[in-house]
């Protein structure tokens, strides 16, 4: 059994355009949108080839038309990409987004898997990075092999005795400072965490045909090339 494990696509196709892997499930952790300008493509790919996915705090936020509210990084960048995509998608890809659950509990070949964006003590917003101790004490109650998360789009993969936790990292907006496409590979039992380079002046020239221009095209094209927000691209804003 082999399953790819994707999080935080946020509407870049060409990055999830270019992991080429075999796999025989597919889960996906949340915000297939948001932040990029390529949500189409993006959204019916996981329809087609997604066994469960769950909503992250960006899906929910765009399927609920909430307004992005900040002057600086990437609550910024949100600013300007989000209207955008209430252009874009229509009634019937706007509903799936809404409906996605904010977390999923499915078993695969007597394997189980717990799906959630954050964590399950908030599925959409908290972010929880690479500690043992604190994942311990979230996933009291929760039996599951393996544990899938996303959110903080930083990858890591945490044994803890009776199961397993994985952030695949983001796979259209990584922030560990490495800008190659991130994602998970579980086959039998084993994990790995994977990269993929991408073609990142594609997604960036997407980007300026769907109207981004001046600040926010300059914004958006420094986190893809950097793999995160520098001092720099903040100070501008």
């Amino acid at each position: 059994m082999r399953v790819l494990v994707i999080s935080d696509i946020h509407s870049n196709w060409a990055a999830l355009s270019s992991i080429q892997e075999e796999f025989d499930y597919c889960l996906c952790i949340g915000d297939l949108v948001d932040y990029g300008t390529d949500p189409l493509p993006c959204i019916e790919w996981v329809k087609q080839h997604a066994t469960a996915c769950v909503r992250g705090n960006h899906d929910h936020a765009v399927a609920q038309r909430v307004e992005a509210k900040g002057t600086t990084g990437f609550r910024k960048l949100a600013c300007f990409t989000r209207p955008l995509h209430w252009e874009l998608l229509d009634r019937v890809r706007m509903k799936y987004l809404a409906r996605l659950p904010i977390s999923q509990q499915i078993t695969i070949e007597g394997v189980t898997f717990y799906l959630v964006h954050g964590t399950p003590r908030d599925p959409l917003d908290e972010y929880l990075g690479e500690n043992e101790a604190s994942w311990t004490a979230r996933l009291q109650g929760i039996n599951a092999n393996f544990v899938c998360v996303g959110h903080t789009h930083l990858p890591f993969h945490l044994n803890l005795g009776d199961k397993q936790v994985i952030n695949p990292g983001s796979v259209g907006q990584p922030r560990d400072g490495d800008p190659r496409c991130s994602y998970a590979i579980i086959e039998d039992g084993q994990v790995t965490l994977k990269r993929q380079e991408y073609d990142i002046d594609a997604a960036i020239r997407q980007m300026e045909e769907a109207g981004l221009s001046g600040e926010a095209l300059e914004l958006g094209a420094s986190v893809l090339r950097n793999g995160r927000m520098t001092a720099e691209a903040n100070q501008k804003e």
